[in-house]
């Protein structure tokens, strides 16, 4: 909490043309991660050959998500101590990674509901990012209540697995969907907070605060279209 009280008091620090441009590539680089997700994920679902391998090979399907995990832990935790190019490489790769994962979507809904379901996700991050851009709320307070709300969803998906409740898994998915939501927000104000208190220059240390905004919100659009999937996508 105290950091973010420097931070809501530090607000106005930054040079405005260069906080501008620093948040113009927040969302270009979360853009370039979401096209690299899609396009693999696309690439493997058209490939017999290579969903057989990724579905017949256990290892290598849970390879890929302990994979993924380590790659955003690495990235969260060393940052600071990454290069920027290095950094974004790693972006990159998760965004790749995740989207061999996201693959397997493409056996489950038709491609027809994942393309309006991603439509309609991109209509709802635009319209709740703009929100945590130009309110002046403080959105603090909220943001701690999500975050709660997130710890208790990974908690109910854990015990549907073994209770198998349809009924929990759309009370899941509806949460799911406005905790998302929420965080968009949420993390868009911060991520304006961080670049405004340290936004003096365009520099690998403020490209790397942009980077790790562009993963926060690039993770919040994933999960708010999974969830919106499971709620709204046609199976097959």
């Amino acid at each position: 909490m105290e950091e973010e009280k420097v931070i809501y008091n530090y607000e106005y620090a930054g040079n405005k043309s260069v906080v501008s441009s620093l948040f113009t590539k927040v969302y270009m680089w979360m853009a370039v991660a979401l096209f690299l997700t899609a396009a693999t994920a696309l690439y493997f679902a058209t490939s017999q050959s290579l969903m057989a391998t990724l579905l017949s090979n256990q290892v290598l399907f849970y390879g890929i998500f302990i994979a993924e995990f380590g790659l955003v832990v690495l990235l969260s935790s060393r940052i600071s101590k990454l290069s920027f190019s290095t950094a974004f490489i790693i972006f990159l790769a998760y965004s790749i990674l995740n989207g061999i994962t996201m693959s397997v979507l493409f056996l489950v809904y038709t491609a027809t509901s994942i393309q309006n379901v991603f439509l309609i996700t991109g209509g709802m991050f635009g319209t709740m990012s703009l929100v945590g851009y130009f309110t002046k709320k403080d959105l603090s307070s909220m943001g701690k209540i999500l975050y709660m709300a997130l710890i208790g969803i990974i908690i109910a998906s854990v015990v549907n697995i073994f209770a198998a409740s349809s009924s929990l898994d759309w009370l899941i998915s509806y949460i799911g969907v406005g905790v998302f939501v929420g965080l968009t927000a949420y993390d868009t104000q911060k991520i304006k907070r961080l670049l405004n208190a340290n936004g003096t220059e365009v520099s690998d240390d403020t490209k790397k605060i942009a980077l790790m905004g562009s993963l926060m919100l690039y993770l919040d659009f994933v999960n708010m279209f999974i969830y919106l999937l499971r709620l709204f996508g046609s199976r097959k």
